[in-house]
């Protein structure tokens, strides 16, 4: 079968190297290119749902017209339900759970205040050591110097009071004892 004078074999490869094209450049510009569809339930809109549907749906196409002799017209409805499948199959497994992932493992220093660390090298009076603090996505090791001026040897549990240029300015950590007797 032949449309605007090219077998439909044609017409699929042409649709799946321009839509792979269009799938690889989206990739690339994705941030300048963003089209935001809201939480509105236009999720299937995506501009990556789109390219792939088109994508798989032509591969399809163009493999089943070459290598069948089944009518056209079922080529192209077989090849748009294996699409559909596997588009389906991309958003649920790989696009939903990468827009739910944290966006980053960046923390902003402030949010080192009234941390525990442990002192790995010693902190003299009036000098610099280093404090590590452990958290959920790793270990943070930053320079830290004595909020009161007294020298804190290696190994010692500190209390992150402040941070100024970077540096954390640490205190020893006494763990209160509960003033109910038991």
């Amino acid at each position: 079968m032949e449309l605007f004078g090219l077998p439909l074999a044609s017409i699929y490869l042409y649709a799946l190297i321009i839509s792979g094209i269009l799938t690889i450049l989206y990739v690339l510009f994705a941030d300048v290119l963003h089209v935001d569809t809201g939480d509105g339930g236009l999720h299937f809109l995506n501009p990556v749902l789109i390219f792939a549907f088109i994508t798989i749906l032509s591969a399809g196409g163009y493999l089943f017209e070459r290598l069948s002799s089944l009518h056209s017209l079922l080529i192209l409805a077989i090849s748009a339900v294996i699409s559909l499948i596997l588009v389906t199959l991309l958003n649920v497994f790989v696009l939903v759970p990468l827009s739910s992932a944290e966006e980053s493992l960046v923390y902003k220093e402030s949010d080192l205040r009234g941390r525990i660390g442990l002192v790995i090298t010693s902190i003299p009076a009036d000098g610099f050591g280093e404090v590590l603090i452990e958290s959920a996505s790793g270990r943070i090791a930053k320079p830290a110097s004595s909020f009161d001026h007294e020298a804190i040897p290696n190994g010692t549990k500190v209390l992150v009071i402040q941070v100024k240029d970077g540096v954390l300015q640490v205190t020893v950590y006494q763990k209160n004892e509960s003033l109910i007797p038991y």
